[in-house]
């Protein structure tokens, strides 16, 4: 098995919806928790593709070019939150509109909080101190089969190397408080909890400190 990071395009779209549904439910699979299997990703994965101020890349098995990772976030958070709260959110708040057929007095708890967000989108901006300790942010999802085998911190490597070249010095990410897995893996690689954040699962790393 030969795996290789390189940068993302649109025609990645599909692979990252599949990535992030099968990692969101605290980095295991959330597919029983949705019956729109799509919102996770594109919530926290599909915009970066396309979107304002940001950038993305994947893990690729090289020899079946099979998709089974990602990087991806933004180099400018407020230019890329002012995007998506005007041009992306709003779209999807009028296709899963209450009144229509996609949505249903027995809507799935986990959909509804995705609907409500895209509803009220200014409600979910990044946290000041989170800004504040650097523009950059990023979210990251392998499948289960291929971590542990050291391509988390060389993704992690490559958001570094990309944000470096663009004159930044840190970077952050809000972790699932359930997912220890992640954390533990944050601070392996050099996250520290954000002084003055308004909880322990927003994480910064200055790439100084990078391991």
């Amino acid at each position: 098995m030969s795996l290789a990071i390189r940068k993302a395009t649109e025609a990645d779209t599909e692979a990252l919806f599949r990535i992030c549904i099968l990692t969101s439910d605290a980095g295991k699979s959330g597919l029983a928790l949705h019956d729109f299997s799509e919102l996770p990703g594109l919530t926290f994965a599909v915009p970066y593709l396309t979107r304002k101020a940001t950038w993305a890349y994947v893990l690729e098995e090289e020899n079946t070019k099979e998709v089974v990772g990602y990087v991806v976030g933004s180099h400018d958070t407020q230019a890329y939150e002012e995007d998506v709260i005007n041009n992306w959110f709003p779209i999807h708040a009028i296709r899963y509109r209450y009144e229509s057929p996609l949505n249903n007095p027995d809507i799935k708890p986990s959909d509804k909080s995705y609907l409500e967000r895209y509803r009220n989108p200014k409600a979910y901006r990044s946290f000041d101190a989170n800004v504040a300790f650097s523009p950059a942010h990023l979210h990251i999802n392998i499948l289960d089969e291929y971590q542990g085998r050291g391509w988390g911190r060389r993704m992690i490597g490559k958001a570094v190397e990309h944000l470096k070249e663009m004159g930044l010095d840190g970077l952050w990410v809000g972790i699932d408080p359930r997912n220890n897995a992640a954390r533990k893996f944050y601070e392996k690689v050099g996250f520290e909890e954000i002084r003055g954040a308004p909880d322990a699962n927003q994480l910064g790393l200055k790439f100084v400190d990078f391991k």
